[in-house]
């Protein structure tokens, strides 16, 4: 791949993401372009399928007529510039500016990296896709919640796990050899991997999303404790909640600890890989600790990791590369902090 398309793509990716830009930054060079790519192209269509003030129909036709061009099934990107003017943020707004040359950065590589690619962010659209239809009548007076647990399971996988997969396939097409067992590990868990931070997200976000009437806690689960969508509004539930999220939080953390099983599985001499899957499994953890401890359902105080704890995070995880079982006590430690 070109040094220009790299820089192109860095200079994106860096205004438009804040931890997850730290991981990338961490990749072998074998597979950063790639997973660099396809993390671009899915911030494109993340951002055409969050417009704010363009109709549900404009930006489902807008996503399909983008994964078609992606897909390489059409040769023009629709027309991006109303929803590119609705952006608040100037980044995301650069973000559809530059789609054009985004997609054409796929040219840049393998026949099979360009498959990959192209399978990942078609199960990845489908997610957003199927998250605008089943929230298009949500309002800040409307809440929608999901129906059932399999909805959401699904959804996680579309939008996160399946990048665990594309992740897997990188490493192993690009970076080291395994055999059938430690293959058909390597998927499971990079799949509960991506998950596991998609989970996470949910979790954090519960406040926000509510007020544009989406609701990610199933409405089945709901009514097994009591309770309704909009009493998710008020924070004094929080106490008539925590039951059903702390059941939420032990799945994500699960999710993690899988996610700890696939670093384990990782050659020790990978460590530049081992380093870029680390740092998001520390703030995972350290997200989840604060979700146990703070009341979620205050809006005004919204729950995430500060900058100065992720810039030490990443200083934990470069001097425990150094040693496998200083990794994996930093996970282990991290995990009960």
């Amino acid at each position: 791949m070109s040094k220009l398309i790299n820089q192109e793509i860095d200079s994106l990716l860096k205004e438009t993401s804040r931890s997850f830009y730290l991981t990338l930054r961490a990749l072998p060079s074998g597979i950063r372009p790639q997973v660099s790519l396809l993390y671009l192209l899915a911030r494109s269509s993340d951002t055409i399928a969050d417009s704010k003030g363009g109709s549900t129909d404009q930006r489902l036709q807008a996503l399909e007529h983008y994964n078609e061009r992606v897909q390489g099934r059409a040769s023009t990107l629709p027309d991006l510039a109303s929803l590119t003017s609705l952006q608040s943020n100037p980044a995301e707004a650069k973000l559809l500016e530059n789609a054009a040359s985004s997609v054409a950065c796929l040219e840049q590589f393998s026949t099979i990296d360009q498959q990959r690619i192209r399978q990942c962010l078609d199960i990845i659209i489908s997610g957003q896709s199927l998250d605008l239809q089943r929230f298009a009548d949500a309002t800040d007076d409307t809440i929608i919640p999901l129906a059932k647990e399999e909805e959401l399971d699904d959804y996680t996988y579309r939008v996160a796990g399946s990048v665990g997969e594309f992740w897997t396939y990188m490493s192993l097409e690009h970076l080291f050899e395994a055999d059938a067992a430690v293959e058909a590990r390597l998927f499971e868990t990079g799949v509960r991997f991506g998950k596991a931070l998609q989970l996470i997200n949910i979790l954090r976000d519960l406040p926000e999303d509510l007020r544009m009437g989406r609701c990610y806690i199933p409405s089945a689960v709901l009514t097994e404790h009591d309770l309704e969508p909009r009493d998710l509004l008020e924070p004094e539930n929080i106490g008539r909640f925590r039951p059903l999220f702390d059941g939420y939080i032990d799945k994500a953390a699960a999710h993690l600890d899988a996610a700890v099983e696939y670093i384990g599985l990782l050659p020790h001499s990978q460590f530049r890989l081992r380093g870029a899957c680390m740092l998001p499994v520390l703030i995972g953890q350290r997200t989840l600790t604060l979700l146990r401890t703070q009341n979620v359902l205050d809006a005004e105080n919204r729950i995430k990791v500060l900058r100065p704890e992720i810039k030490q995070l990443k200083s934990k995880t470069m001097l425990a590369l150094l040693s496998g079982r200083r990794s994996q006590k930093l996970l282990d430690v991290n995990r009960s902090a």
